[in-house]
């Protein structure tokens, strides 16, 4: 079985290589999921090590190197001789590290350091009863191994040009430096272009790039991981019981819709898992505990998983949280319990009302709140923005144009009636039924001006009223200033503004939704002195 679904060709061309004739050098890249490669690599290493003389005639002998804590040539060599040899240095022995004899220093330098790899190769040879002959016939015992073969895996190899250059050609070459049956491996985020030290000192690794992992083998690689994580029979206080493992596996494939596109690490995913699970299967929790209280007199109530219409609702109102879980845990703003406890559902949550305002009462008035203490120049954003979401952009010029005849500069339409028109044809809906819609950053901005040249040129100009004599001047300053900008990014990582372009798309101007109900707008309007309802196409 393999540890990880998607890495089958990866994990049997390795172990093919290296119980045969493997290559002195191979570079393994892998761009996306590095540490789940190191973890794929030791299992197939520790299947190969484990190999019977009958299985393969090569004892094997490997160690994990990471770069980052062996920053230092001696804490690198000290490295690989003691774990090649099983040795663990003690405290209460002074630390000391591997020898066969007690004067040898091989951590040195790397000419010791050579004669140490001979010595260590040596030493496990007669251990393993290599290079014996039975007394009588003269042959080697068949039930011993031919040769010892070292494997040394150097993870994140790309450290090594900043902290170890001088290691780097010498490790390529290993095995003709020290004359005995080795291979190094190289595995890197990088590509090997990028460490080659110059005029060809290196040979030519074999390269084995890693591809993508599917969004499907991520998902079952998550799922295969619940039972190893469920850790007491008690489902009241066991959120990874195996008699929700159905659940699991619907949550697991939710998460993975909606941060697959985001990131294509499995530990990630797994880490806000680990974060958002007990949350969502609380009330599921919660119900089972309820229905136990209600029937004390009762003995052996058992666990019934949830029914679809539970997965449901559940999904439905953890869906958004998925979302805020990556932006938070990704980066590592915080950790997952922190999150976890901040993000934790309200008691009997399925005993609650099915309708959103009675689900949401309570986020809803912490959303409000937030929003509320947001600066001034956001709040305008924000109303823009919905502004931008609800009328069409033919009217942008009626509603905010300025001229010389003011009377048509707020012009909009009369609301229609709903049915049909005097020629037979269906009404528009209103935008405000059909959701909102998306909008260029460009005319969000020019919205943003009428509104600050309308209701908050006078508050903000103060003593610079002087200097900007031309009507609009200051305006147009104001907007174009890179804080507008960032107030604008720093709103749609906020959930406030969803921003629907990729972000790499370079036609065009960003795109953006507004995330704002009504309600909340005419709350801000209202601070803000902002006649809302005269500003829309369709009024409410």
């Amino acid at each position: 079985m393999f540890p990880v679904p998607g890495y089958e060709q990866f994990c049997n061309d390795l172990s093919t290589l290296l119980s045969t004739y493997p290559p002195s050098f191979i570079y393994v890249q892998d761009i996306e999921s590095i540490r789940t490669t190191f973890g794929v690599i030791d299992a197939v290493l520790q299947d190969v090590s484990g190999a019977t003389p009958l299985e393969s005639t090569f004892k094997v002998h490997y160690v994990r190197v990471d770069t980052i804590s062996c920053f230092t040539t001696r804490l690198f060599f000290e490295t690989v001789i003691n774990t090649l040899v099983g040795w663990e240095p003690k405290w209460e022995d002074g630390c000391t590290n591997w020898s066969p004899e007690n004067e040898l220093k091989w951590n040195e330098n790397l000419d010791t350091f050579l004669h140490g790899l001979r010595a260590a190769h040596q030493h496990l040879c007669q251990q393993h009863g290599i290079g014996t002959t039975d007394k009588g016939k003269g042959k080697q015992r068949e039930s011993s191994y031919e040769d010892v073969r070292f494997v040394i895996v150097v993870e994140r190899a790309e450290r090594l040009k900043e902290n170890l250059p001088e290691l780097i050609v010498p490790l390529t070459r290993l095995a003709e430096m020290a004359r005995i049956d080795l291979t190094v491996i190289f595995v890197s985020q990088v590509g090997w272009e990028h460490i080659r030290p110059p005029l060809g000192a290196s040979p030519d690794p074999y390269f084995m790039d890693i591809q993508g992992i599917s969004k499907d083998n991520i998902a079952k690689s998550l799922i295969s991981n619940f039972s190893s994580l469920s850790i007491s029979e008690d489902i009241l206080n066991n959120p990874y019981h195996p008699a929700l493992a159905s659940l699991y596996t619907h949550f697991i494939i939710t998460l993975c819709d909606i941060c697959f596109p985001f990131t294509h690490d499995p530990q990630e995913l797994q880490y806000i898992a680990a974060a958002r699970w007990p949350g969502f299967v609380k009330p599921v929790i919660d119900a089972y505990s309820q229905q136990l209280d209600e029937r004390m007199d009762e003995d052996g109530l058992e666990f019934t998983p949830p029914s679809e219409e539970v997965r449901v609702r559940l999904i439905r109102y953890f869906n958004p949280t998925f979302t805020s879980a990556l932006e938070a845990l990704l980066p590592r703003l915080t950790n997952a319990t922190d999150w976890a406890k901040a993000n934790e559902p309200p008691p009997n949550l399925l005993s609650l009302p099915r309708t959103s305002s009675a689900i949401t009462s309570s986020t809803s008035k912490a959303d409000s709140s937030s929003i509320r203490a947001l600066p001034r120049m956001s709040k305008f954003i924000l109303v823009a923005s919905f502004l931008a979401s609800t009328n069409p952009p033919k009217s942008d010029l009626r509603m905010f144009g300025r001229g010389l005849d003011e009377k048509k500069r707020r012009r909009r339409a009369t609301a229609k009636t709903s049915g049909k028109t005097k020629s037979g044809a269906a009404s528009k809906i209103p935008q405000r039924l059909l959701g909102p819609a998306a909008f260029a950053l460009d005319r969000m901005i020019a919205i943003l001006g009428g509104l600050l040249e309308e209701n908050d040129v006078d508050t903000r100009m103060g003593g610079l009223a002087k200097e900007f004599k031309i009507p609009g001047e200051y305006t147009d300053t104001e907007i174009g200033r890179v804080g507008v900008y960032s107030t604008v990014m720093e709103l749609a990582s906020m959930g406030l503004l969803h921003r629907t372009s990729p972000p790499d798309r370079l036609d065009g101007p960003p795109m953006f939704k507004c995330a704002v109900s009504y309600e909340t707008t005419l709350l801000l309007a209202k601070e803000l002195d902002v006649a809302l309802n005269d500003l829309l196409w369709d009024p409410m």
